[in-house]
């Protein structure tokens, strides 16, 4: 535990940090398997628009730094070639 006052600050800055980055990571994930579910189905407008959502919020999981860029490009074009193949 920590003792010192600016050691106590930065475990409070830490959590909140890690509860703000697991709330993004979460919302991201949900648009994904929406995105996914929505591959299934023969819409092509809900297709898109799921698409078009779920790379929205992969870029701006990965512009905050929760995930690396790189990450992000490679789940965006992951999820593209299984939008056009299904």
């Amino acid at each position: 535990m920590a003792q010192h006052k600016q050691a106590l600050k930065r475990q409070r800055q830490s959590e909140q940090k890690r509860a703000r980055n697991q709330s993004l990571k979460s919302r991201m994930k949900t648009t994904v398997k929406k995105a996914v579910s929505a591959a299934e189905s023969k819409d092509a407008s809900a297709k898109a628009a799921a698409f078009r959502e779920a790379e929205s919020e992969i870029r701006h999981v990965a512009q905050k730094g929760v995930i690396p860029k790189k990450r992000a490009s490679r789940k965006v074009s992951r999820l593209a070639r299984r939008l056009l193949s299904a």
